[in-house]
């Protein structure tokens, strides 16, 4: 995941509708075009493209249809989790310990030393996830409501979290000496959830060119960090026989002002960066083919724009090929697998579904999507457990209707600590989501957006900007805030807080469903309620304040 807020430009704001109908009104300012020619090809001959109705093409790949099961899903539970989770100092650990004067550098001074004698790849050799338990965490992830599970396969930092036959530099042969994507996929299939990896080392290429620097003051002034140490180097050293450059990927010349420009100005792969030569997207491409091979997971998710290295190369059109036709061979013809794409066109949410980092667009949308958020940092920080800055249950559990009554899913990170277990306050927002869950899950299950997604002071959101990144930015949400799903002849109406009054549903007038009968899930009270022409106002039951302070109403259409 990236932590930056200013990648790209503003997204267009304006929703031309509020109800699921029309074309799809978001269009992203900084999106790469699929008429695009990439100049690298790279080679299929020790990967090849398994056969089938798609093609390396962006028109192929329009073929697509969102298999039902994920649109039924609503709710998948991410572990984030790598080697940068070992200092737990936050996201971008690997990047920001280069930067000098930065609070990663500062904490990588204290705890490790200098980077041009301890860098990156030495916090590999000390992250050990000696507690990590996959079948404890993804049980207790399936007991909260997860549909699916994801685990993170590899960062920007390049590290293959599996046994990589393609990247030396991997969790079997160093740090952990753990086969973690294997353990996670066991752990998913006995608890018949469908399997996510996420893939973010398209960027090693530049995002690691902070490597190649020196510090411009103190006693270390001018003397070279790490990222251009080769094998050679390593003779006597715990890492000999492995390069570096297999890792930091910094045999080439650093992008002009390098230490300057934030990626977000470059990440599209303009403004000046270096571009990745044949070999390495070629390395991508087969290490990345090798993974789905040998883990068949379900879902991909890919923290680039469109497809990894587009437009540089072809290596994510074909890996996309290869990812659907792989997939139909595995379940008889039929297509159930889910790629995520960033930033797309129109044309290219045909290929791909659209994901939406930290963000949720202000009304439906037509096709399937999801957002992706987290409820601390990407990677595990001490300071967000120190200072109590977790999301809350309830805050979740708002998000997560909000965003199912748009027609979209939620996958929710659970930051994991270098050890690879997970703390308790967590355990506790986890419990509050579990309990929430376990009396109102038939609400959002299964369901599909009604005609209108909800009603209240919070339903005008707040602009998208970039790849999403608008969360807390609306209004908060508060018992006058109403989202709606449906399921047959049930219309749900999801309450974000505890009613002290009568609800009203404006949205609800006799002249827009009649209605049977009205429940508030987990209650045994009778509901008492009265609708006209101007909506339908209902007495919530007396009872105590519900799990995550939020009420589900169960209306049944005659």
């Amino acid at each position: 995941m990236t932590s930056l807020t200013t990648r790209y430009r503003r997204l267009a704001a304006a929703l031309l509708s509020p109800l699921m109908t029309g074309a799809l009104p978001l269009r992203a300012a900084d999106s790469i075009p699929e008429s695009a020619t990439p100049s690298v090809i790279v080679s299929t001959r020790s990967e090849p493209i398994a056969p089938g109705k798609f093609q390396p093409t962006w028109e192929s790949l329009k073929q697509y249809q969102v298999p039902n099961w994920f649109r039924d899903a609503k709710f998948g539970i991410w572990a984030h989790w790598g080697a940068q989770c070992q200092p737990e100092v936050g996201d971008w650990y690997a990047r920001g310990m280069y930067e000098e004067g930065s609070g990663k550098y500062k904490s990588h001074l204290e705890h490790y030393g200098h980077p041009s004698e301890f860098g990156f790849k030495d916090v590999i050799h000390q992250w050990k996830a000696d507690k990590w338990d996959p079948d404890r965490l993804v049980a207790l992830y399936k007991r909260v409501g997860a549909q699916y599970f994801f685990a993170m396969a590899n960062h920007h930092d390049n590290f293959d979290n599996w046994n990589s036959k393609y990247q030396p530099w991997n969790s079997v042969a160093l740090g952990p000496q753990k086969d973690l994507i294997g353990g996670w996929a066991k752990a998913a299939k006995n608890q018949n959830l469908p399997f996510g990896v996420s893939i973010h080392a398209a960027h090693a290429w530049s995002w690691y060119e902070v490597t190649q620097g020196a510090d411009k003051s103190g006693p270390k002034a001018g003397v070279p960090y790490d990222g251009k140490l080769t094998q050679a180097d390593g003779k006597g050293t715990w890492w000999e026989g492995f390069d570096p450059q297999d890792l930091y990927a910094q045999s080439h010349p650093p992008s002009p002002d390098f230490n300057k420009k934030d990626m977000s100005s470059r990440w599209n792969w303009g403004n000046g960066v270096s571009q990745p030569d044949s070999a390495y997207c070629e390395k991508f491409y087969n290490r990345t083919v090798d993974l789905i091979n040998h883990y068949k997971p379900d879902l991909m998710y890919f923290d680039d724009t469109a497809l990894p290295l587009w437009p540089v190369s072809d290596a994510g059109l074909k890996i996309a090929a290869h990812f659907y036709n792989s997939n139909m061979q595995q379940h008889g013809g039929r297509l159930e697998a889910v790629i995520f794409g960033k930033i797309l066109t129109d044309e290219q949410r045909k290929a791909v579904v659209w994901d939406i980092e930290r963000g949720v667009p202000a009304t439906g949308l037509p096709d399937a999507w999801q957002t992706d958020t987290c409820i601390g940092g990407w990677h595990y920080d001490r300071g967000v457990y120190n200072s109590n800055r977790y999301k809350s249950a309830k805050t979740v559990v708002q998000m997560l209707a909000d965003i199912v009554s748009k027609n979209g899913n939620l996958l929710l990170n659970i930051p994991v600590r270098g050890d690879g277990s997970i703390d308790d306050k967590e355990e506790k927002v986890l419990e509050g989501i579990a309990a929430w869950m376990d009396i109102n899950k038939e609400a959002i299950f299964g369901t599909r957006p009604w005609k209108t997604f909800g009603e209240g002071p919070a339903s005008d959101g707040a602009p998208i900007s970039a790849q999403g990144f608008n969360e807390g930015k609306g209004k908060a949400f508060t018992a006058q805030d109403v989202r709606y799903t449906q399921k047959n002849k049930i219309i749900y109406a999801i309450v974000l807080g505890t009613p002290q009054n009568p609800v009203t549903l404006k949205s609800l007038g006799n002249s827009t469903a009649q209605l049977d009968r009205v429940e508030q899930l987990g209650s045994n009270q009778k509901i008492r309620w009265s609708q006209n022409a101007d909506g339908l106002v209902i007495d919530p039951a007396n009872e105590p304040t519900p799990p995550a302070e939020t009420v589900v109403f169960k209306l049944t259409i005659r």
